[in-house]
Order: structure tokens, then C-alpha cells, then sequence
């Protein structure tokens, strides 16, 4: 074991604490668990036996209830001491086994299907005395339980447990199973060294580790299963922590690195504000000050732009941009696809070429020859503005000087390649973009380590825009007054539903809709889904830009970046089955230029009371981060973003609805500990690392100077 550590060393870097080796083995590792369900666990739970640690339990089974036969109530679980008085092996193929028991009181069938007769007369021997538990029904006013959920001698009572904990399950694996690995687990979990601050665990009430573990997994009551217990609440300040240290680690790290002052003498900002028929809002000027104060001082820059669809960070960052040119340095934006990035470039260009520069592009699709020659052009500094994809992160890009990259959508990159690119230059300032509202509290976990700055105002001149609920059954309605926009000259787009987890149920969905709607409105109607290569979407959403469809029938590929001005209707189908966030995103694609436009949302009823509440916000208000904070309170953190594009933290014990004080808690905590002890060097320090590894957040000990 301590080559293998030994190797990890020199391999990875810093080395998992050896108190943790128990809980990182495979979960094939732990007592009868065969290659068939440690397939089944790693599916369910994750690869390691701490996976197990983190699956809680949803529910109990109340066994404690153990009343005679004659007052044992229908449809509940009882356990009940009975003697065997008989089997009757069915007659027929398709009939049950049944098992005659009695007490005092009267008499209970036990009933079993394709049962194995000397298996049960070997488990029920005749005359003896005998506990089962499961749930009782009647049959003809006969007592009955079919398949006794535990059957034992008298004797053996107590391995009939009182309170049962149950989990979510997978196909092919048995609650008895389950709980048997989680339970060899538990036993496996060490005692670790405690990292909480010993006043606030005072303050709190909280037990240890271990017995926090422990309780959660022993449920007495319903009470127990509740987010608010202080066992809950100790492992999900646990991870909140591990969360936050990590994040602020990563911070420290990039603020240890030398930086550079980048303060332009605003010569070329100034000539694009004068050319701007509007002016900024006062959110746009305040994030503007903000982003000039971190480029000026001698510290990397890693600022979160937060805007609503439409408020304008391309503007901003782009003005950002030109402080860098102004000092000399390259500026780079970096956006998820190819779409988006041609979109940039489009709005960027003409205010680029105002003040005489230039913006190139740079994605994967560039064919040998023109891709090389812009490489060179990029190494020898001429090229001082980039927009690209993923593509800027391939070694062969090297830039001359780059100051400062911007990169879009966020939630489509990890903090690994935001590093990556802020790796092209020296002491890069990096500033991130995302028009994806996200409440305060996902954006304390997913970007602790950047500042935030908020655009939380629409540029002038931006028309609301009237969003309507219709149900599914008026569809024909629905055509007749697309068709009547479309003959007075606007363009409309037609997102069909989302199908979870399945591109290939949307894209029949799309299609199936295409093909109405091009016999009821003619031939200039598009169709653009994920399963249409890069230069055939392209092709599809210019066709639409242009005016050369009117109608456009879409997955939700269209959801972020495209902007059609002139796109003035929207029909989303089967709105009940998206996101908040995501309905707030796609509405966003109107309403983008100076005309009245509709956001259709057709639902098939009846809807239960999230979908309606859901529903009804979006058509209420227009405010991105009022809509996700709602949004979080009606499903939760896990899918807040959809299940196609999280890129978000996911927490295992923790939810952030419920446990949100606990997330500030942490963060104070964390920048508290950073403050004092940023290498860990204390005893607490020393058991941190531990917590860090536990959470599996082990790239943030690489940042530490003795890691």
C-alpha cells in the first residue's frame, strides 16, 4: 500500500491521507459484494465504498409495531409471533403457496409466489414458533401477508430490525442488499481527526463525524429523515465546506501568482461609447468600474459577469477588452460552440473596426492553411482581439501577449479550463460570462472563487414581452395565429418538448412537428435540432436570421446566444416539461429588438402544483434571477440547469434550498481559515486536508505551497 501511495505521489501530486484508504477501495472490495452487485452499486452510488457513505435514505419501514393476528389492521406493516401450523403447496401451476400460521387469536396466511417448497418448509418448519413481518392484508377476511418481508425463529428476533431505512433503489438490486453494503460500509468508515471549529460546533450541537454518519443512517422516525436534524446538518456543512475551501484555494492560488496592472488610457473605449446610439445602463457602468479596478491593480483578475439574457455583457466585456489592447496586451473571448462564437464575432466587428482593429476567429472547423497563417499572426501580436471555441485551448495557439480572456456561458466549462486558458499568457486576467441567472447561493458554489458583478437592468428601448399559458388541446388555434403573425411580417420560433435524457424522442418530436407545420404554412419553415452537423445548423439559423424562413421548428439547441432581432413570436410545446431557467432562456431569444413580441407556453393538463407555480412565475415577471431563485425553491439545486448543461457542483448531503444559511456559514469559514492558516499547516489545518480528500476535492490541495 505505500508503494502504491508512493507512486500516486510522484504520478498526481499530493497523496490521499491514509485513514481514508477504507473508504476510496472499490465497493467490490467490501464483504458479499460480488462483481454482479458491486456493477449495480457502482451504477447507483458511485465507484468507491464512500459513495455509499453519501446515499442517504428516502424513507423507513416502522417494524416496532407487533400486535396479535385478530388486531392486526389492513395495509399495515406488522410483526407478529405465530406458529406453523400447516403448508398448502398449490395445486395448480399458477397458484400461490401458502403457509397457514396462528396465535391465540386467530389465523394469518403467509402467501408466496413461484416459491420453492423446501426452501419455505426448511424456513417455516412445521410447529415451530416462528417471527414475520410484512405488510398484512385480507382476502376473504382471511389475514394475509404475501412475501413476508423477514421471517426468523423466535429466538433470532432482533435481527428483525425495528426501524428500517430505505433508499433509492436500482433496477436489479434488493433493499437487502443494499442496506447490507451500506451497512459494511459504515462499518468500515474510520474516526477522522475534526476539522469543525470547536466553538461554532459547540454553538451548532453537533456530533462528530462518525456518529453524524451514523444517525443518518439510522432513522427512528419520520422526523429523522428531515434536512434540518443536526446529524443532516453536520455532514452538509461538511460538504459546504470542502466546497468552499476548495474554491477559495483555487482563489488564493491565482492570487499568489504574479499579476500585472492593466489600465488602459481609455482612447479607444472612449471612440466606441461615441459611436454607440444609446448610452450603458447604470449596472453596465458600475460592472465597467468594477472590471477596470481588477485589471489596474497588481493581482489577476477572475470576475463573474452575471447578466440576463439581453443586458449587454458582451458590451461590457468587450469594452474590457479594448483596456487590455489599449496597454498593448491581446484580448481572447472565448464561447461553447461555433455558433455562438460566429455570433460574437458578428456583434463584435463593426464595433472593432470603429477604432480600426480587427477581430479574428478561431475554431476547430479551419481548414491547414488559413489556420496557420492566423497562428502566426497571433504569435507575432498583430492579431490583438480572438474569438474562439474550445479550439484556443489546442497547444499549437500561442499568443504574443494575451491580457485578458473572456469566456461566455460559463456553465458549459469547468474551473480546470478556465485555468487553461488564463495558462496562454502571462498573469491573464479572466473574466467570466454567463447569461444564465443563477440564484446567489449556486453562485457561492459554483464560483466562489470569483468575484461577481450583476447586470440586473435591459438596455433602453427593450419592449416587455406578453407570455401566455394555452393548453395543448387549442393547437389548432395556436397555427391559425402563427400563421396571421407570420402575413403580417414576423418570424417565429417553435421549440418542440424536451424528452429527459433523450435526443433522439426530441428529434423525432421535431421533426414530426416540421412536417405539420410545413403543409399548414408552406415551405419557408426550418428545422434545426443537436443531430444536425455544425455547418447544416449554421445554414438553418442564417436561412431564419436573414428572412429566407419565417418559421423555425427547434430542439433546445436554440436555447442560448442566438440572436434574431427580427424574431418576434415564440411557441414552446409541452412548457410543463422544462425548467424555469430554461423556459426564462428560450423566451429570450425575442423580445430582442424594438417590436412588441409573444412568448407562447402551450401545457397538457392537468398540471400537478410545480408545473402550475412554474407556469404561472415565468408569465408573471421577466427578472432572470427572480425566476432562478424561484426556480431553486420549486426543484432544487440538482436540476436547476437542466440535466444536459449543469457544469454547477453536485452535492451529495447537502441541499442548498434547505441548507442555504449553512452555505454562508461555510464561506465565512473558509475565508476565515484561508486567512490564517492558508497552507494548512495547523492541527486543524492537517484535518481540513482530510475533509478535502473526503469530498474528493483533491485539485485544490495541489494549490497548497506544501501540498
Amino acid at each position: 500500500m505505500a508503494a502504491a501511495a508512493a507512486h500516486q505521489e510522484r504520478s498526481v501530486g499530493p497523496v490521499r491521507p491514509e485513514v481514508l484508504y477504507p473508504l476510496f477501495r472499490p465497493v467490490g472490495a467490501l464483504k458479499g459484494v460480488g462483481p454482479r452487485f458491486a456493477l449495480l452499486l457502482q451504477r447507483l452510488t458511485g465507484p468507491h465504498v464512500v459513495d455509499l457513505l453519501w446515499h442517504l435514505p428516502t424513507g423507513l419501514i416502522d417494524r416496532r409495531f407487533a400486535p396479535k393476528i385478530a388486531a392486526a389492521p389492513s395495509g399495515r406493516i406488522a410483526t407478529l409471533t405465530v406458529r406453523v401450523d400447516g403448508h398448502a403447496p398449490p395445486v395448480m401451476p399458477r397458484q400461490p403457496y401458502k403457509v397457514r400460521c396462528t396465535d391465540e387469536t386467530g389465523l394469518l396466511e403467509l402467501v408466496f409466489f413461484h416459491a420453492r417448497a423446501d426452501h419455505l418448509l426448511r424456513q417455516l418448519p412445521l410447529g415451530q414458533m416462528v417471527v414475520v413481518s410484512g405488510k398484512v392484508e385480507r382476502f376473504h377476511d382471511t389475514p394475509q401477508i404475501t412475501h413476508p418481508d423477514a421471517i426468523c425463529p423466535v429466538e433470532a428476533r432482533d435481527e428483525v430490525e425495528a426501524v428500517e431505512p430505505v433508499y433509492p433503489l436500482t433496477t436489479g438490486l434488493a433493499p437487502k442488499t443494499l442496506r447490507r453494503a451500506i451497512q459494511a460500509a459504515l462499518d468500515a468508515a474510520p474516526a477522522l481527526p475534526e476539522w469543525l471549529d470547536p466553538a461554532w460546533q459547540r454553538l451548532q450541537d453537533w456530533p462528530d463525524w462518525q456518529s453524524a454518519l451514523k444517525a443518518v443512517h439510522a432513522p427512528e422516525d419520520q422526523a429523522a429523515l428531515l434536512p434540518s436534524t443536526p446529524a443532516r446538518q453536520r455532514l452538509a456543512f461538511d460538504e459546504l465546506l470542502a466546497n468552499q475551501l476548495a474554491l477559495a484555494l483555487v482563489r488564493l492560488h491565482q492570487r499568489r501568482l504574479a499579476g500585472r496592472a492593466i489600465a488602459g488610457d481609455g482612447g479607444l473605449r472612449r471612440q466606441v461609447l461615441d459611436a454607440l446610439p444609446f448610452r450603458l445602463t447604470a449596472c453596465q457602468e458600475r460592472a465597467l468600474g468594477e472590471i477596470g479596478r481588477d485589471m489596474a491593480e497588481e493581482r489577476r483578475m477572475l470576475r463573474l459577469l452575471q447578466g440576463d439574457v439581453g443586458s449587454g455583457k458582451t458590451l461590457v466585456a468587450f469594452l474590457a477588452m479594448l483596456n487590455a489592447v489599449e496597454c498593448g496586451h491581446q484580448a481572447a473571448l472565448m464561447a461553447p460552440t461555433e455558433l455562438l462564437a460566429r455570433q460574437h464575432l458578428q456583434s463584435l466587428a463593426p464595433l472593432a473596426a470603429a477604432v480600426g482593429l480587427e477581430v479574428a476567429l478561431l475554431t476547430g472547423r479551419d481548414k491547414a492553411r488559413p489556420r496557420a497563417a492566423l497562428l502566426e499572426r497571433l504569435a507575432a501580436g498583430d492579431i490583438q482581439l480572438l474569438v474562439g471555441t474550445h479550439a484556443l485551448f489546442q497547444e499549437d495557439v500561442a499568443f504574443a501577449d494575451l491580457g485578458l480572456a473572456v469566456i461566455d456561458e460559463q456553465h458549459r466549462f469547468g474551473v480546470h479550463q478556465r485555468l487553461q486558458l488564463s495558462a496562454k499568457g502571462r498573469a491573464v486576467d479572466v473574466l467570466v460570462m454567463t447569461a444564465t441567472p443563477i440564484p446567489r447561493t449556486l453562485t457561492m458554489t459554483a464560483y466562489g472563487d470569483l468575484e461577481v458583478s450583476r447586470l440586473e437592468e435591459k438596455p433602453p428601448g427593450r419592449r416587455p414581452i406578453d407570455t401566455r399559458t394555452i393548453a395543448l388541446d387549442r393547437l389548432d388555434e395556436v397555427v391559425a395565429a402563427v400563421q396571421r403573425r407570420i402575413a403580417d411580417g414576423a418570424r417565429v420560433y417553435w421549440v418542440c418538448p424536451l424528452v429527459e435524457e433523450s435526443e433522439v424522442v426530441d428529434l423525432a418530436a421535431a421533426t414530426e412537428r416540421h412536417a405539420v407545420l410545413r403543409e399548414r404554412l408552406g415551405d419557408r419553415v426550418g428545422l434545426v435540432h443537436g443531430r444536425l452537423k455544425g455547418p447544416e445548423k449554421d445554414a438553418a439559423m442564417a436561412a431564419f436570421a436573414e428572412g429566407r424562413l419565417d418559421l423555425l421548428v427547434a430542439t433546445t439547441v436554440i436555447e442560448v446566444g442566438v440572436n434574431v432581432p427580427a424574431a418576434t413570436v415564440m411557441v414552446v410545446e409541452h412548457a410543463e416539461r422544462f425548467g424555469l431557467a430554461q423556459l426564462h432562456q428560450l423566451r429570450g431569444r425575442i423580445g430582442r429588438g424594438d417590436q412588441a413580441s409573444t412568448c407562447l407556453l402551450l401545457y397538457e393538463g392537468p398540471l400537478n402544483e410545480t408545473a402550475r407555480a412554474r407556469l404561472r412565475i415565468l408569465r408573471d415577471t421577466e427578472d432572470g434571477f427572480l425566476i432562478a431563485e424561484e426556480d431553486l425553491r420549486l426543484r432544487g439545486a440538482g436540476e436547476l440547469l437542466g440535466t444536459r448543461q449543469s457544469g454547477l457542483p453536485g452535492f451529495r448531503v447537502a441541499d442548498l434550498a434547505e441548507h442555504a444559511g449553512l452555505l454562508a456559514a461555510a464561506r465565512d469559514d473558509a475565508r476565515l481559515i484561508t486567512d490564517r492558516d492558508p497552507d494548512l499547516q495547523t492541527p486543524r489545518g492537517q484535518a481540513l486536508r482530510v475533509l478535502l480528500y473526503l469530498f474528493e476535492r483533491d485539485a485544490a490541495v495541489r494549490y497548497l505551497r506544501s501540498g
